[in-house]
């Protein structure tokens, strides 16, 4: 059923827009790149869409995890990339939307400049999971317990400058305390020694620790978003917890290309991925695993992706944020 509503999808879209002019695109593999390890939410989403695209294409969609540099490896195998449709990127805030604000000096692309949106596919709260057996059991008593043990907790993120991590020194600092930043190499370790107790609490996309949940060897204490997800209706957001009710942060995962792909391709390329999260078997899938589909067109996600990397930039100007040289 699904594969047939893509189809179908697709079919209609190459009716619109028959005059591409780009030599039957596409007519080979496309690279689907992701800035991080196996197991975590971009992984997890680059994979849900990557049958999808490749049953609309007719050609296949190859993921192909790039790990590393906070996502700057992938970021930049994309921006220097040919820019012919061919290497695509599911990219997230980190390396399209902050990095440029905490790596000045490292940076080898400009990600306003050389990485352009497809779309905008899903926005995605973050989840301060715990330990089941960390001695603190609501965001309140998580602020007492590091009040009174400066230095001595520590959280896991899937890694450094990532708005996970933000996440997490957007916390300490709106909150007062000092706590440990983990950064690991992708979600799906960082999840798991949550629930070893290797560290004892972390901000992760729900996708990443769903089965440690539903196992009860990790607790979803509170989420990022000013909301709370439906598909946790028991855990507050942090914003709950009077003292910090102006807390929020929330990450977002999109299909990018190289700044220079013709308009036409992207347009197709902007239509076949939204073809494919309108399809409710699909949608669901995202769905749960906390992802929050969009609708945004081409402009939008661009208009969206601009407007994220300023208000990050805010964060890290306002909290100190500063990385590891």
């Amino acid at each position: 059923m699904l594969t047939r509503r893509i189809l179908l999808a697709s079919a209609t879209t190459a009716l619109a827009a028959p005059a591409l002019g780009q030599g039957g695109y596409p007519n080979r593999p496309i690279r689907l790149l992701v800035p991080y390890a196996a197991g975590g939410g971009q992984d997890i989403s680059a994979r849900l869409l990557a049958d999808p695209l490749r049953n609309a294409l007719g050609q296949p969609v190859v993921v192909e995890n790039r790990t590393g540099a906070s996502g700057m490896i992938a970021a930049q195998a994309l921006a220097t990339a040919a820019p012919d449709g061919y290497t695509l990127m599911l990219g997230g805030a980190g390396e399209t939307a902050i990095n440029q604000h905490l790596f000045r000096g490292r940076m080898t692309y400009d990600p306003m400049r050389d990485i352009r949106a497809v779309m905008v596919v899903v926005k995605v709260p973050n989840v301060l999971m715990v330990n089941p057996q960390a001695p603190f059991g609501t965001v309140e008593q998580l602020v007492t317990y590091a009040k009174a043990n400066p230095g001595r907790l520590s959280y896991s993120s899937s890694g450094i400058g990532n708005p996970q991590h933000l996440a997490g020194a957007l916390f300490d600092y709106m909150a007062g305390i000092q706590t440990v930043h983990v950064p690991y190499r992708g979600s799906g370790q960082a999840v798991i020694d949550i629930a070893g107790g290797q560290v004892q609490f972390g901000y992760n996309s729900l996708a990443s620790g769903l089965p440690l949940i539903r196992e009860g060897r990790i607790r979803a204490m509170a989420v990022t978003s000013k909301e709370r997800m439906p598909q946790l209706p028991d855990s507050p957001s942090v914003s709950e917890y009077a003292p910090l009710a102006a807390y929020e942060l929330v990450n977002f995962f999109g299909v990018f290309a190289p700044a220079g792909v013709p308009d036409p391709i992207m347009q197709r390329l902007h239509e076949v991925v939204a073809a494919a999260v309108r399809d409710p078997e699909l949608r669901g899938r995202f769905e749960g695993q906390g992802l929050l589909v969009q609708s945004m067109n081409l402009a939008e996600s661009q208009a969206f992706v601009t407007n994220e990397a300023t208000k990050f930039g805010r964060i890290v100007d306002e909290a100190k944020i500063t990385v590891e040289s």
